[in-house]
């Protein structure tokens, strides 16, 4: 029997089979087999947002916006050593590091602030701390990131050609 243990956005799935089957990734994502084992590949998330809310805690919302269904544990923050912060590319977009996607909102607070709170708060306390629950101007899934040898400077060039065809457009 093979365990199998995926994470996709921040979300854990187990599935004990003999076979192992496709996982469908919400965020379009695709999978990889490696040595026996899949794992769902992170997509290639590019976003342009009203305001600069680079350094500001990300969460997801609900279809309607009335609460927040996704946020960050304190421990999340630094992952790999590194601050989870969004990847400048041209033309004022951001390449995302943590997992977001069309229902983004932002809180007020920063992640250096976040990542000093003694524990993760409730999602209640994290949701009157909102402070934009529309922040995306545009929002492009493109590929996966492990379909491109330098993602920066690739993604760079899709937009400064412009050629987002190659993108499924999100918002």
């Amino acid at each position: 029997m093979v365990l199998l243990i995926v994470t996709v956005a921040g979300v854990l799935t187990c599935s004990c089979s003999r076979k192992v089957q496709p996982i469908t990734d919400p965020h379009g994502g695709s999978n990889r087999q490696t040595g026996g084992t899949v794992m769902a590949t992170p997509p290639c998330i590019i976003y342009k947002t009203r305001s600069d809310y680079s350094h500001n805690v990300a969460v997801i919302l609900s279809d309607d916006k009335s609460r927040i269904t996704s946020y960050p544990d304190v421990s999340d923050i630094v992952k790999q050593g590194e601050r989870v912060y969004p990847t400048a590319l041209a033309g004022g977009f951001l390449l995302d590091n943590r997992g977001i996607g069309p229902q983004v909102a932002f809180l007020s607070i920063t992640y250096e602030e976040f990542m000093h709170y003694p524990k993760t708060p409730f999602s209640d306390d994290l949701f009157r701390l909102l402070v934009d629950t529309d922040p995306l101007v545009e929002m492009y899934q493109c590929g996966t990131r492990y379909q491109y040898t330098d993602f920066v400077s690739e993604l760079n060039q899709i937009i400064t050609t412009g050629n987002f065809p190659a993108c499924k457009k999100l918002k």
